[in-house]
């Protein structure tokens, strides 16, 4: 598999595998996380508008990781970092990451970030050893414990 990042514009026709991806790699949390992920409520014409103004990363053909990249002050967010069950442990999401810490670089922003949430303890364990750290712990709106962990990595 060609391992070069693919960056979908808003009118790639693989933005519908994208999503279709997102929500399978996505499927596991239901029932698990309180709030529900707001992936449920997102729509292909909401992935457009998402690549107008971000990074959607994607690697395979068809679409089996990807991630979107944001740029913030001071770091280039990550979201919805997901790989197909058939391809986990084939070390793409470590390839992802590396590819984040480059677009940092070349953007001059000196961190990654990225949320997973509280009950997700594999996550945070795949997280720590892609190098991050947590960094903070917020509660959506309506909760009082926190319900999402803001996890940073230094890129060099």
């Amino acid at each position: 598999m060609d391992l070069t990042p693919i960056r979908l514009g808003p009118d790639d026709p693989a933005l519908h595998d994208v999503l279709t991806l997102m929500r399978d790699c996505f499927a596991y949390m239901e029932g698990r996380i309180d709030p529900p992920s707001s992936l449920g409520k997102v729509s292909v014409k909401e992935l457009r508008q998402t690549a107008t103004k971000a990074e959607i990363c994607c690697l395979g053909t068809p679409t089996v990781a990807c991630m979107i990249l944001t740029p913030k002050p001071g770091c280039l967010y990550l979201g919805k970092v997901c790989v197909a069950p058939s391809h986990q442990r084939l070390g793409l999401a470590r390839h992802l990451i590396d590819h984040a810490s480059a677009r940092a670089r070349e953007m001059r922003l000196p961190q990654l970030e990225l949320q997973t949430r509280v009950e997700l303890m594999d996550n945070h364990a795949t997280f720590k050893a892609l190098g991050f750290t947590e960094h903070a712990r917020t509660a959506h709106p309506g909760y009082d414990h926190p319900t999402s962990i803001t996890m940073r990595k230094t890129v060099g």
